[in-house]
């Protein structure tokens, strides 16, 4: 997938690999992920919510990168976990955050939620 197979570039939906810093180890893990396309952010979501490890990850270093397309692209991660209201973030955009209303029934149900923004 990395290098861009599955995940076609110009289409909302792609399968597309996260790299992050480990919150224990430091070390970088990579994770595949089905994710979407929200304007110009990514989001990507998980029904194991906290016990999700790139979950952890991204809560405690929300520097990121991400594949898409055959490349790599730096980014930024907003959290959002079960038991945590979403609020809106300065990081995300207008679109990003005209979807958070739509994810809260999920984070309630313990889904986590991240945007990814690039930070080129």
């Amino acid at each position: 997938m990395r290098k861009g197979f599955g995940s076609p570039r110009h289409t909302p939906g792609a399968l597309i690999v996260l790299e992050s810093i480990g919150h224990k180890t430091g070390r970088r893990t990579r994770v595949p992920l089905a994710s979407v396309r929200v304007g110009e952010q990514i989001l990507v979501g998980t029904f194991r919510g906290r016990r999700s490890a790139w979950v952890k990850n991204l809560a405690a270093n929300p520097a990121a990168r991400y594949w898409l397309g055959g490349r790599a692209q730096p980014a930024t991660a907003t959290v959002f976990l079960a038991g945590k209201a979403p609020r809106k973030r300065k990081s995300l955009s207008p679109a990003a955050c005209g979807v958070l209303p739509l994810l809260a029934p999920y984070t309630r149900a313990g889904w986590a939620f991240a945007f990814l923004a690039p930070t080129d």
